[in-house]
């Protein structure tokens, strides 16, 4: 998957305390674990990991850029808005 630019409009991440923020729920433990997948393979091409955490159905992640002082740039943003992209798959709201 190609790294698609942000679309501020569609973002489902809030931007706090230095990172890009949000909350996925999915149906089951199943498709939590799916869309981690997915943003682990867009995450390794892009070479920008994030800081996530799993329970059951739900998908907490957190974007800051660690070489530029832990603040949120570019490339944050960007892979916000691939992470949005993957979960729009999964029909699911985010919080």
């Amino acid at each position: 998957m190609d790294i698609l630019k942000p679309n501020r409009s569609q973002r489902m991440f809030v931007e706090e305390d230095n990172k890009l923020k949000a909350t996925f729920r999915f149906l089951n433990f199943q498709e939590a674990f799916a869309f981690m997948t997915e943003v682990a393979i867009a995450a390794e091409k892009a070479d920008h990991h994030p800081w996530w955490s799993n329970v059951w159905n739900t998908v907490t992640i957190e974007l800051n850029t660690h070489d530029a002082g832990n603040i949120v740039t570019e490339k944050d943003h960007l892979l916000a808005a691939n992470i949005v992209g993957i979960y729009s798959k999964y029909g699911v709201g985010a919080e």
